[in-house]
């Protein structure tokens, strides 16, 4: 009698791709320089934004979240019957994905399957880990490391898993203000800004599936429609950006935040949810945008 396939045949390993952080002061520049290699960022500007690190002693949240990630998907994998190495390889920061790739050669793997630690499609959260994954088998079959495959899961800013997860953090959130007397806030949902001509090239050209826009909207729209038939009235929220870099004169999405922020105060508004919407876990984008720079200036709009 043969054996039970395993669910995930004919993959033999995981490999959870993500952005990779600092973990000390020290790190910060060689990350940057890698995060924008290609750009012509002077180091000038590369040391000034690196500021936004120094307030937490140049340890990016991401690391310690993404062994998160890594430990919860074992955990649910083995619940399920399944028991596969897995292992994490990123872009800007050890350990990086071609080190990776090369410790599953070595061990014997062959079939890799890769999971995005974004779950939206744009160039920068999908297609660059592709072009660097392509280089790093390129680069491995030319030291003799060939046969080694590997696909990438599909985004997966439709699932349910993440749907659900999404709707369950705004209730809290929701209950949270309630518990302050604040029953009805604004809710604004905030993800990573990126450049215009990117975001209009994130999609199908025949428009058979939405844009990195109409991702995020897609979102918004089904988890205020889930968290209004949960609480029992209308829920509405807006769409905002964080993290706009690059030189000015280059259009990106908008409305940042802080300006929303504002906008909202000159309405009379004094209460505002805003929910990270575009990564699966916090990194530099969340702790410094939005706990540290959005905080200070809801504080001082006295929001």
């Amino acid at each position: 009698m043969s054996p039970t396939p395993s669910p995930l045949a004919p993959y033999d390993a995981i490999l959870i791709c993500s952005y990779g952080g600092p973990r000390r002061m020290e790190d910060v520049l060689p990350f940057m320089r890698n995060a924008t290699a290609g750009r012509g960022v002077p180091d000038s500007r590369l040391l000034a934004v690196s500021g936004h690190y120094r307030g937490f002693a140049g340890v990016s949240p991401i690391n310690a979240r993404n062994l998160e990630v890594r430990d919860a998907l074992a955990a649910e994998l083995a619940r399920r019957g399944v028991t596969v190495p897995i292992a994490m390889g990123n872009r800007n920061w050890t350990p990086f994905i071609r080190d990776a790739l090369v410790d599953f050669y070595q061990q014997g793997f062959r079939r890799i399957l890769c999971v995005f630690t974004a779950a939206y499609v744009c160039y920068s959260a999908c297609r660059q880990y592709r072009e660097d994954l392509a280089a790093a088998l390129n680069e491995l079959a030319e030291q003799g490391m060939t046969g080694m495959s590997v696909d990438k899961v599909r985004a997966y800013y439709t699932t349910e898993g993440f749907i659900a997860a999404t709707t369950d953090r705004l209730l809290e959130a929701i209950e949270q203000m309630a518990e302050r007397g604040v029953e009805d806030p604004r809710i604004v949902m905030v993800t990573h800004s990126i450049p215009q001509a990117m975001a209009e090239n994130s999609g199908p050209l025949d428009g058979s599936r939405p844009g990195y826009v109409g991702q995020h909207e897609a979102v918004l729209a089904e988890v205020t429609a889930r968290a209004s038939q949960r609480l029992g009235r209308d829920i509405t929220a807006d769409l905002a950006f964080c993290s706009r870099s690059g030189p000015p004169h280059m259009p990106w999405l908008e409305p940042d935040i802080n300006d929303v922020l504002e906008q909202l105060a000159g309405e009379g508004v004094r209460a505002v949810i805003a929910q990270p919407i575009g990564f699966i876990n916090d990194h530099m984008e969340v702790v410094y945008d939005l706990d540290t720079e959005a905080k200070e200036t809801a504080a001082k709009l006295g929001i």
